[in-house]
């Protein structure tokens, strides 16, 4: 799920580095009807106001008892790091969720002003004290969530 659009990103940089079929789908309006079919099930999101968006959250919800039967990952965008980061994960997901993910991963975040309202530039250039778009997205750690799924494809086949 994508409001300004680095979650998407991701999600496409993931999709082009598995070595397994990808199918991406947006929370926020596609209709997954089947999800037995699928082998993993990677879930991300980022964090706005500080929390997750409501769709995964509720997806997540939703189908805790269904996703603790399959092989999944989870994978966060967010411009915090370090411990605050990993506090913001942690807050996301539901805790039994996490604890059965075999793949974990923060990737950072963007500021995107070229997508975002004229209000939301202007609480993000007042709290973070940012006056332009800014990545901080980390290939490296996309890099490290694909060898987490990767190895694990190969080491259960």
């Amino acid at each position: 799920m994508s409001r300004h659009g680095c979650t998407e990103k991701c999600a496409a940089i993931l999709k082009d580095s598995l070595n397994e079929e990808t199918y991406l789908a947006n929370l926020k309006n596609a209709r997954i009807t089947n999800l037995n079919e699928y082998e993993w099930i990677l879930i991300g999101g980022s964090i706005h106001a500080g929390r997750l968006q409501k769709p995964v959250r509720k997806f997540c919800e939703k189908n805790l008892d269904f996703l603790r039967s399959k092989k999944v990952g989870l994978f966060l965008c967010c411009m915090e790091e370090g411990e605050t980061a990993e506090k913001q994960f942690n807050e996301a997901f539901p805790e039994e969720l996490i604890k059965h993910a075999a793949a974990k991963g923060i990737f950072g975040g963007e500021f995107n002003f070229e997508k975002m309202s004229f209000i939301e530039r202007a609480i993000i250039k007042k709290i973070a004290k940012i006056e332009k778009s800014v990545s901080k997205i980390s290939r490296d750690k996309i890099d490290d969530f694909v060898k987490q799924t990767n190895n694990l494809n190969y080491s259960q086949t």
